[in-house]
């Protein structure tokens, strides 16, 4: 094998390594979105409709071109949600502490696919409606890594971690949830609000400052 070729694999890994060895890792911004079951897919779209992917987002995750309305109980609504793919055992809303007020709902902030007792809300679709009952959550801040990331840094998936976000309005986000899996990129995920709060966007750099030892394994 040609030297040159080598020597660039190897540089590109230690620059990749080196990138973060300081705990940096990049920030994605998630705008209000809705997964599907495969129930309430049928109903808001067509028995046998299949979404189409519009852009792959992480591991098994897209978004697709479909989107529906949210109708809160005071028949207040948010168009022009987007639907990510593939399809969920059970379906589940994300949206952030600004939504609420448009929708008059107050739902908890959880971990995505922890929906039991959480807010109810009408989705709107093109071929029909569906009331969820529950499945309405404030995403958790939350952290993912690749299995070799959290393996340098000593992280477990479960793990709670505080963040430093550097900047024009710096700020420190206490106990975020870390998950771990073999086909995640590296990237915290925020919502809006936070987002706009720490003036941070899409693409931004935040930094691990410290463990949370007392917070682990919740």
């Amino acid at each position: 094998m040609d030297t040159k070729i080598i020597e660039d694999a190897v540089l590109k890994v230690i620059n990749e390594y080196n990138k973060d060895a300081n705990g940096e890792i990049k920030v994605g911004v998630s705008q209000r979105h809705i997964h599907l079951s495969r129930q309430d897919l049928d109903i808001l779209f067509g028995k046998g409709y299949e979404l189409t992917k519009k852009k792959t987002l992480m591991g098994r995750e897209y978004a697709s071109e479909e989107t529906v309305t949210l109708v809160g109980p005071s028949l207040k609504s948010i168009e022009k949600v987007r639907v990510l793919g593939p399809v969920r055992k059970d379906t589940q809303v994300e949206i952030s502490r600004t939504d609420t007020f448009i929708l008059k709902v107050s739902p908890p902030v959880r971990p995505s696919g922890q929906i039991e007792g959480s807010e109810k809300v009408v989705v709107v679709g093109p071929k029909g409606s569906v009331y969820l009952k529950q499945g309405v959550i404030i995403a958790n801040r939350h952290i993912h890594l690749t299995p070799a990331y959290a393996e340098r840094h000593n992280i477990k998936d479960g793990d709670y971690v505080d963040v430093m976000v550097e900047g024009i309005k710096p700020t420190k986000f206490f106990d975020v949830q870390v998950r771990v899996r073999d086909d995640f990129n590296v990237e915290m995920h925020i919502d809006t609000d936070d987002a706009n709060s720490a003036g941070i966007k899409n693409g931004s750099i935040v930094k691990i400052v410290r463990k949370c030892e007392k917070c682990s394994n919740r």
